[in-house]
């Protein structure tokens, strides 16, 4: 069983940079495909990125494609979210999860959740 626990969230001004972490507890991190989503108040889980378990396939949402990069060390069990020229519109809790196959983008697809880091971005 693969547990998450992110950090790196905080508060930056717009067009600045935040690098979150998602260290995972278990052997089998290498063989899970890890994800990025976001989610704020009273809206649906929303994809960021995706990067399978040997971390050579990556998937962005369009709406980060060309500022965020995620990438994984799986001799350290982390994987991370470097996010540059953030926009307000950036700002939600960042949740990163796990799941074993191919890599998807769909929240319901994936079986293992960290507790969300906040992320504020201001104008």
């Amino acid at each position: 069983q693969v547990q998450l626990v992110e950090s790196g969230g905080g508060m930056v001004q717009a067009g600045g940079s935040l690098r979150l972490s998602c260290v995972a507890s278990g052997r089998t991190f290498s063989s899970a495909a890890m994800a990025w989503f976001r989610q704020s108040p009273g809206k649906e889980r929303e994809f960021v990125a995706a990067i399978s378990g040997s971390g050579g396939i990556t998937q962005y949402a369009d709406s980060v494609k060309g500022r965020f990069t995620i990438s994984r060390i799986n001799a350290k069990n982390t994987v991370y979210l470097l996010m540059n020229n953030l926009k307000p519109e950036d700002t939600d809790v960042y949740y990163c999860a796990a799941r074993f196959g191919v890599i998807i983008t769909t929240a319901a697809g994936f079986g293992v959740w960290g507790q969300g880091t906040q992320v504020t971005v201001s104008s």
